[in-house]
C-alpha cells in the first residue's frame, strides 16, 4: 500500500456524490436554495445512513433471502429514510418554497447517503486490490450513485407538487411519489441481481432502465420549473 493511497480512495469515493449533488443544485435555474441548507440535508442524508442500516440488519435477522432483502427491504428503508430526512428538515423551512426544490432536497439525502455507502462498497473492494477499488468506482459512479438520487426525485417531486397542493391532495401525491420511487428501485436492485444469472438483465438495465429513469427525472424538472415560471 503506497501511503496516502488510502485518502486518494476516499476522495474518489466521495467525488461522484459530490458532483451529483453539485448538478441536481444547478438545475434550479430560477431560484437556487441556501447552500448551507443543500450541506445540511446532504449531511443528515449520510447520518440517516446509520438507522437505515440498523433497520435493514434487523429485518435480516428474520429474511435469509438475498434476494427479497434487496429488492424489497432495501428500496422500502432506504427511501423512507432519505424521505424523512427532507419531510423533517426541509418542507417546513421556508425555503422550501417551489416545486423545484422537492427534488433538489430529494437528491441532496439520497446523494448524501450514496456517498457513504459508496465509501463502504469502495473499501471493500480496495481491501482486495487497487485494481478493483478503481472499478468500483467507476461503475458506481455511473450507475448506484446517481442512481440514488434519480430514485429520490420521484418523491422529492411528489413532495414539491404537494406543497402547492390543496390539504386533502397532499397525502395521495406523497405517497404515490414514494411509492413509485421504491419500486423503481427495487427494480433497479432486482436487475443487478438478475445479471449476475441472466446476461439480458444487464441489456434492460443499461438500455432501458437508466435512460428511463434519467428521462423522468428530467420531465419532473422541466415540469417543476414551467410551474414555477407560471
Amino acid at each position: 500500500m503506497v501511503d496516502g493511497e488510502p485518502l486518494v480512495i476516499l476522495a474518489l469515493a466521495l467525488a461522484p456524490g459530490i458532483f451529483w449533488a453539485w448538478y441536481f443544485y444547478h438545475r434550479d435555474k430560477f431560484e437556487p436554495e441556501p447552500a448551507a441548507l443543500i450541506v445540511k440535508i446532504f449531511l443528515l442524508g449520510v447520518l440517516v445512513t446509520f438507522p437505515v442500516a440498523f433497520v435493514e440488519g434487523f429485518f435480516g435477522l428474520f429474511i435469509v433471502s438475498p434476494l427479497i432483502m434487496g429488492v424489497v427491504v432495501a428500496p422500502v428503508v432506504e427511501e423512507y429514510g432519505k424521505f424523512a430526512v427532507v419531510r423533517r428538515f426541509a418542507y417546513r423551512d421556508t425555503e422550501f418554497d417551489e416545486p423545484m426544490d422537492g427534488i433538489v432536497y430529494a437528491a441532496a439525502a439520497a446523494l448524501g447517503l450514496a456517498s457513504l455507502e459508496n465509501v463502504l462498497y469502495v473499501f471493500l473492494a480496495y481491501a482486495t486490490s487497487l485494481s478493483l477499488a478503481l472499478d468500483t468506482i467507476v461503475v458506481r459512479a455511473i450507475f448506484s450513485v446517481p442512481g440514488h438520487a434519480l430514485f429520490s426525485s420521484v418523491w422529492g417531486y411528489a413532495l414539491g407538487r404537494a406543497k402547492f397542493a390543496t390539504p386533502e391532495q397532499r397525502s395521495r401525491i406523497v405517497l404515490r411519489g414514494l411509492a413509485l420511487a421504491m419500486v423503481l428501485h427495487g427494480i433497479f436492485n432486482f436487475l443487478l441481481f438478475s445479471a449476475e444469472i441472466v446476461a439480458y438483465a444487464m441489456v434492460v438495465f443499461i438500455l432501458i432502465l437508466i435512460p428511463g429513469l434519467w428521462i423522468l427525472a428530467n420531465r419532473n424538472i422541466r415540469d417543476a420549473l414551467d410551474n414555477e415560471r407560471r
